[in-house]
C-alpha cells in the first residue's frame, strides 16, 4: 500500500512533536525565508494535523520566539566557542567578529528572524535570558579590547556599541548580497569578502603598535 512518506502524528508525543516542530520551523526558515513560516506549513512538514502545533505554540509569534530563542543560544555558543583560548584581545575580536559573521552567513533566515524584534515576544523569559548570554559574549570580547585600550567605562560602552553595529550591519550587507557574491567562510572578515577587520582598525592606534 502506497504511503505519503509523512511520519503518522501517533509518533509524537509530549515533547517529541514540540521538538520536531522547531527543526522543523528552523529549516522551513533556511528554504524558504520567515514568509513561508506558519503553522499550517509547519503541521504539512512534520505530518500532523493542522491542530496539532496549536497544543505547543498557540500563535505564530510564539513559534517565532521559540525558534528565536534556539537561535540565540547557538550564537552565544558560536561566539564563545571561537573566541575562547585567544591568546590576546586582537585575536579575539577578530574570532570572534568572524564567529558573527559566518553564523549570520549560515543560517540567514533564522539570523534574520532574531534581530527582528516585532515579530517576537520579548516577554518571554527563555528569549530574553538567551539573547542576554549572547550579547553577553560579544561584551567580554569588548571587555579585553577595552582593558588593553585603557578605556574608561564610558568609552567601553561606546566601543562596544561601535562594535556591534558594525559587525552586525556587515552581517546584514553580506546575507543581503549588497557586498557582492556570498564569500566563503575562509574570507570572513578580510577584504575578499568586503568586511573591514575591526581587530585591525581597533588596534592600529592602540599604544605601542608601531606606525
Amino acid at each position: 500500500m502506497a504511503t505519503s512518506g509523512k511520519p503518522p502524528a501517533s509518533r509524537y508525543h509530549h515533547g517529541a512533536l514540540r521538538q520536531a516542530l522547531l527543526e522543523a520551523g528552523l529549516a522551513l526558515l533556511e528554504r524558504g525565508g520567515r514568509e513561508r513560516l506558519t503553522l499550517r506549513s509547519l503541521a504539512a512538514a512534520v505530518g500532523v494535523s493542522h491542530a496539532a502545533p496549536a497544543h505547543h505554540f498557540a500563535t505564530l509569534t510564539g513559534l517565532r520566539t521559540a525558534l528565536a530563542a534556539i537561535g540565540f543560544h547557538r550564537f552565544g555558543n558560536a561566539i564563545a566557542d571561537e573566541s575562547a583560548g585567544a591568546p590576546d584581545p586582537e585575536t579575539r575580536m577578530r574570532r570572534a567578529s568572524r564567529a558573527y559573521l559566518a553564523y549570520a552567513l549560515r543560517q540567514p533566515g533564522l539570523f534574520r528572524l532574531m534581530f527582528t524584534q516585532e515579530l517576537l515576544d520579548w516577554t518571554d523569559p527563555e528569549l530574553s535570558a538567551q539573547a542576554a548570554k549572547a550579547k553577553a559574549q560579544l561584551s567580554i570580547v569588548c571587555g579585553s579590547v577595552a582593558e588593553r585600550l585603557g578605556l574608561e567605562p564610558a568609552a567601553k560602552r561606546a566601543l562596544e556599541h561601535f562594535v556591534w553595529a558594525t559587525v552586525h550591519g556587515q552581517a546584514m550587507l553580506v546575507i543581503d548580497g549588497q557586498l557582492g557574491p556570498s564569500p566563503t567562510l575562509a574570507d570572513l572578515p578580510g577584504p575578499e569578502s568586503g568586511c573591514p577587520d575591526i581587530a585591525a582598525l581597533l588596534f592600529s592606534q592602540a599604544p605601542g603598535r608601531n606606525p
